[in-house]
């Protein structure tokens, strides 16, 4: 939309438009499609209900049951120690060459064997579909979706291949020496460099040529509730070798296994998974993804690939959410906002609007003081009005509405996010804020005064009788405001630089639908609020 007819369709707009009247809205701005919002509205919550008669069944069993599994459970575990003990005997804790001879011939078997042991001892019914890759074929293995703690049951199935942990696991007693067993790639918190040395380990071990076990990786790096795939962090797919793709499903009427950042705790989930006569789980391998040359050179490419493929075999959609739409969604709900309102899959937000971290943050604060006294955590017209220390007038409702991105009545962060980005940023440049200065300047003495504050915003807002004191005490620091407040104001407030530009437009507007001789007088170069007739602003000049 150009310039005039931006500000045709603001005026345009009558007196008294509602913000939920199509007809009064600008036309849309056009969409891309990578800013729809995503078809899942919260992947990392799972609220499980439990009836009455439900409860009364898990207690019964659970009396039954839960004591025979711990035993069980522990047992195995106990049995398991000593043939990982053996296994990395005289081996550092970080690998330099793979377990092989003897070693590994004796305690991988067993160690294979009382993994599926476990599992069956917690109830837990697996069915194993496709056929499982060699080494050869496929160095690594990507599972999805990554729900819960136990999706280990796919590395035992899988033949116990190496997986990527943290440092730290490797030091608890018992769980850390069979975990060291499965020769897993670590990963350091401590150290700064250790993504890149996690990515050459694994680069290292899939290029091998078959010389280490195969790794295990679950590349949405982070737990969800399995109504989509999340976005696949590229480390596995960093070394461009084939992949094998493999599904995991938890088909039970009940689920006691979603682990995620909202619902059940560890311990909870065990107990309740524990109690239940039977947990279904279903490992499908699906056929090995072998990479084309524009994949190996592009990780992020064949990442999104091999996702989409698994996605339509699982037949849930894909999002663009990643862990750190977790970190934001914790930082909403501290903010007393809903957690879901933090989802604004930020690693894709963040790259094509070019913000950063910080950024986000910031404007999850902003977003924060405006929603807060609003129910649901979203921005309807009055709390937007609120904020800006202005009245519901035609032109804030056109702003409002370019916002309102799906035109539903309110302004959710993700939509906020983008509008400041695509509205308001572009807008709020040195060169506009510098013109925004002059056209409040009447007088041109390089001061604005409250009384030229409140002519102009009066005119471009189409209220003759608004009240901007509470908002010029905001900006001046004592009776006027100088070009250096002004700019610091509009740059911290980047809302109000569309709001000044629709009246730039407005005036624009107004010059080329005048006659040309006049369009090239230069009086519309002129600062007057309400432009006067053709007569009238040509004699004044002529006075001049």
């Amino acid at each position: 939309m150009n310039r005039c007819a931006e500000a045709a369709a603001v005026a345009a707009s009558g007196p008294g438009a509602g913000v939920g009247n199509a007809g009064q809205r600008p036309p849309r701005v056009p969409r891309q499609a990578s800013f729809f919002p995503p078809p899942v509205r919260n992947p990392f919550v799972q609220q499980t209900r439990l009836g009455a008669a439900r409860r009364i069944q898990i207690f019964f069993l659970g009396i039954i049951l839960l004591p025979i599994r711990a035993l069980l459970l522990a047992l195995i575990l106990l049995l398991a120690w000593p043939f990982a003990a053996i296994s990395t005997t005289c081996c550092p804790e970080k690998l330099t060459h793979p377990i092989t001879g003897w070693k590994r011939k004796i305690t991988q078997p067993v160690l294979k064997f009382l993994g599926h042991a476990m599992f069956f001892s917690m109830g837990f019914i697996v069915t194993v579909k496709g056929k499982i890759a060699s080494p050869v074929e496929a160095p690594i293995f990507v599972v999805a979706p990554h729900s819960t703690f136990f999706d280990g049951i796919a590395c035992v199935v899988a033949g116990l291949p190496s997986i990527v942990s943290r440092h730290e696991n490797v030091q608890v007693p018992l769980i850390g020496r069979i975990l060291r067993a499965l020769q897993p790639v670590l990963v350091s918190r401590v150290d700064p460099d250790s993504r890149k040395n996690t990515i050459n380990e694994i680069i290292r071990r899939a290029t091998s040529g078959g010389e280490w076990p195969q790794i295990l990786v679950f590349p949405e790096g982070t737990c969800t509730n399995r109504s989509c795939l999340i976005t696949f962090k590229p480390g596995a797919f960093i070394p461009g070798v084939p992949v094998q793709p493999v599904l995991l499903r938890y088909p039970n009427k009940l689920d006691t296994v979603t682990w995620t950042w909202q619902g059940y705790k560890f311990i909870q989930l065990c107990v309740l998974t524990c109690c239940q006569p039977f947990t279904k789980v279903e490992v499908e391998f699906m056929p090995v993804q072998i990479p084309n040359d524009e994949e190996k050179s592009d990780p992020v490419l064949f990442a999104s690939t091999v996702r989409n493929l698994m996605a339509e075999a699982l037949r849930i959609p894909v999002t663009d959410h990643t862990y750190e739409d977790c970190r934001l969604m914790i930082s909403a709900g501290q903010l007393t906002l809903p957690m879901e309102a933090g989802l604004v899959e930020f690693t894709k937000i963040s790259r094509k609007l070019k913000l950063d971290w910080d950024g986000i943050c910031k404007h999850l604060d902003e977003y924060a003081a405006i929603a807060s006294s609003s129910k649901g955590g979203r921005i309807g017209i009055e709390e937007f009005a609120e904020y800006l220390k202005l009245p519901v007038s035609d032109v804030l409702r056109q702003l409002f509405a370019l916002f309102d991105r799906n035109h539903d009545g309110s302004i959710d962060f993700r939509e906020y996010v983008i509008g400041l980005a695509v509205l308001c940023n572009p807008a709020n440049t040195e060169e506009i804020i510098q013109v925004a200065f002059k056209l409040f300047d009447v007088d041109e003495d390089g001061f604005i005064t409250e009384e030229e504050f409140a002519t102009i915003l009066q005119a471009s807002l189409g209220v003759p009788d608004l009240d901007v004191s509470g908002l010029f005490k905001e900006i001046a620091q004592g009776d006027s405001v100088s070009y250096e407040e002004f700019k610091s104001f509009a740059l911290k407030h980047p809302e109000y630089a569309k709001i000044f530009t629709t009246y730039l437009d407005l005036q624009t507007c107004h010059v080329f639908s005048l006659p040309k001789e006049v369009q090239a007088t230069p009086s519309v170069v002129s600062n007057k609020v309400s432009p006067e007739s053709h007569e009238e602003s040509t004699s004044d000049k002529k006075d001049n």
